[in-house]
């Protein structure tokens, strides 16, 4: 009796195995491993450059808004046309800012570059949002010392750092308990905006609370060890080089949250930075309880920190270092600051000091 035949496998069914050097291969089925989603391309693309997180986050948002603006389309099938047409959208109907406009020229060039492989020609008749000339919100002297009494706790002390040392509001978040030197009265700002490092200042009125802080902080990292805990996500592939460097004490948040997580990739119990909108929120509060007109937010104490500095006469390259400014037209809008108003500039109506009656009362 002959052999039997072998069973033809079906279409759709899993791979045969090939016997190879004495070992089960299972050959890949090539029907079986569709081709990766769009979104899933661009994030892909958006890591291997190294872009931010927050920059995934916005060229994914307005690619997803493009093809539903055109129901969903492929934009392979969309072109140049179709690109204006939905800039123009945003400018006409969506009366967005042009920065928010040049955010989804800046996606969709990116997507057609980079995840399309196309090259799109000059993208004509796009209206474009208007660039308006806005100056900062600065506070003065008296209004931040009464925004930061009405605030407690440890929103209060990363306000301080704010003001005190210029910080962004994420650059705060993330400081790491190394990149503050005691000693050397200086932060270090670890990949700040454009993926830059730079220093800035440590106020000496800052030191106290925030050794007291850290101590705080230590008792708690060591506590999370004891229960096998204590990890922090680490920049970059440190993970693998260093292993261990996600447990250390010079790795973990200067401002950790207050609950912890576990990590899907590596099954680590985490702590993660205390995330943002707390310390938005307690400022906004604060803002609200101190009387104040002005719409003051978390950067607005990056702003006073700077025209601050000018008036004690730091000359504007100093400021500019301190802020991580890449080039100094961007500082030098905090001069046009001290500019305006009162400053050094008497209006005429005090040479008619009885024009609203005597003693200027009407």
């Amino acid at each position: 009796m002959g052999q039997p035949a072998a069973p033809v496998p079906l279409r759709g069914s899993l791979p045969a195995q090939t016997r190879v050097a004495g070992l089960d291969v299972r050959e890949p089925d090539p029907a079986a491993s569709p081709k990766p989603r769009l979104l899933d391309r661009v994030r892909f693309a958006v890591r291997r450059r190294h872009y931010s997180r927050r920059t995934e986050e916005a060229y994914v948002l307005w690619i997803r808004r493009f093809i539903l603006f055109y129901g969903k389309r492929h934009p392979d099938k969309l072109g140049e046309a179709e690109v204006s047409r939905f800039l123009t959208s945003l400018a006409v109907q969506g009366r967005v800012a042009a920065s928010t406009q040049n955010q989804a020229l800046s996606a969709l060039l990116f997507l057609y570059k980079e995840v399309l492989g196309r090259k799109l020609e000059w993208l004509e008749n796009v209206v474009r949002a208007k660039q308006p000339g806005r100056l900062p919100v600065v506070l003065t002297r008296q209004e931040v010392r009464l925004v930061l009494h009405e605030t407690r706790g440890t929103p209060r002390l990363m306000a301080a750092l704010l003001y005190g040392a210029g910080l962004r509001l994420l650059e705060c978040a993330r400081l790491r308990v190394k990149d503050v030197d005691f000693g050397a009265n200086q932060i270090t700002v670890r990949a700040g905006k454009g993926d830059r490092d730079r220093l800035t200042v440590l106020p000496a009125a800052v030191k106290g609370p925030l050794a007291e802080h850290l101590e705080k902080v230590r008792r708690l990292h060591v506590e999370d060890l004891a229960k096998g805990a204590g990890w922090v996500a680490l920049p970059g592939a440190l993970g693998r080089k260093y292993p261990n460097a996600g447990r250390e004490w010079g790795w973990q948040w200067v401002f950790p949250a207050t609950r912890t997580y576990v990590d899907t990739e590596t099954g680590q119990r985490r702590r993660h930075h205390l995330h943002e909108s707390v310390l938005q929120r307690a400022v906004r509060e604060a803002v609200l309880r101190a009387g104040l007109a002005k719409p003051a937010s978390c950067h607005t104490f990056r702003h006073s920190f700077a025209t601050h500095l000018l008036e004690d006469g730091y000359d504007i390259r100093t400021v500019q270092e301190l802020l991580g400014h890449r080039d100094v037209s961007t500082t030098m809008i905090y001069t046009h600051v001290l500019n305006r108003g009162g400053k050094g500039v008497l209006s005429p109506v005090d040479r008619m000091p009885d024009v609203l009656g005597e003693g200027g009362k009407t």
